[in-house]
């Protein structure tokens, strides 16, 4: 099945282009592109982490959404800027430019269809700001046009709680909250038994700097880490996963609830 983790009657590619061209209201349908990334997570997950995040969280949010809301799926785009990754065989990368391309030019296709709303739903931590680049350059282009560049792990949820202070701050990459996420689900392709703990290594140490905080630096995984795990796997668990993924899928259903009302501010002299 083409759709997935996504619900069959909330995935535009089912549509027929007559079906599209006579929907009412186009202007308040929320598109959603969801974006993941086909990059090495350590010895103990598959390489499609950062996608199956995306699809998985959108489909129980899409499932729970009410009925009375128009909000529809495209496919997910699998590939995304993981450069971050080079040196780990499997790792599948495209460069800024043609990601930001692409995203770009799938934009306008949906605007040029009619819709208003668009959301670039990216769940790989290697290119939040190549969203948002595309966002307000698709604003600027298109005044009408609202985009709203979201990263999948920031709407409320309650995975803050759920996590070690050593994770929350170091557990970045194929640690407990995405391996229990991924046990709940595609447990099968979750190898348990590889997991391995490791936390990035040779930090600056009482230093303004880090990775990814108000002053970081540049850094490459080979780096930092032998196995390609930021984190720490072996305390994972499904239950886990399940708590997290619906967490998430609520604060998601929030969130499209609050793009779909959204008015796109006006100055008024």
């Amino acid at each position: 099945m083409m759709h997935g983790f996504i619900p069959p009657q909330r995935y535009f590619p089912y549509l027929t282009w007559k079906e599209i061209a006579d929907m009412p209201n186009k202007k308040n349908i929320v598109i959603i592109q969801p974006i993941g990334a086909i990059e090495q997570h350590g010895l103990h997950l598959p390489i499609a982490v950062d996608s199956a995040i995306s699809l998985g969280v959108l489909g129980k949010a899409l499932s729970q959404l009410d009925s009375s809301i128009p909000a529809y799926a495209l496919p997910c785009l699998y590939y995304g800027k993981s450069n971050e990754h080079d040196g780990f065989p499997g790792t599948i990368t495209l460069s800024a430019t043609t990601l930001l391309s692409v995203i770009k030019e799938m934009a306008v296709s949906i605007y040029r269809a009619g819709f208003r709303k668009l959301v670039l739903m990216n769940s790989h931590g290697g290119q939040p700001q190549i969203m948002e680049i595309a966002a307000r350059d698709l604003h600027q282009e298109h005044p009408d046009f609202a985009v709203f560049p979201f990263f999948t792990w920031r709407v409320p949820n309650i995975i803050g709680e759920m996590l070690t202070p050593q994770e929350r701050e170091y557990g970045i990459h194929a640690g407990d909250a995405e391996t229990s996420i991924m046990l709940s689900l595609l447990p099968e392709q979750v190898k348990m038994e590889r997991a391995i703990k490791e936390y990035p290594q040779g930090l600056p140490e009482d230093s303004l700097l880090d990775m990814e905080g108000k002053l970081p630096f540049a850094w490459l995984t080979r780096e930092l880490s032998q196995s390609g795990v930021m984190g720490d796997p072996t305390i994972a668990t499904q239950e886990k996963g399940d708590r997290i993924l619906q967490s998430v899928a609520d604060g998601w259903v929030e969130v499209i609830q609050d793009v779909y009302q959204f008015k796109q501010p006006q100055f008024k002299q």
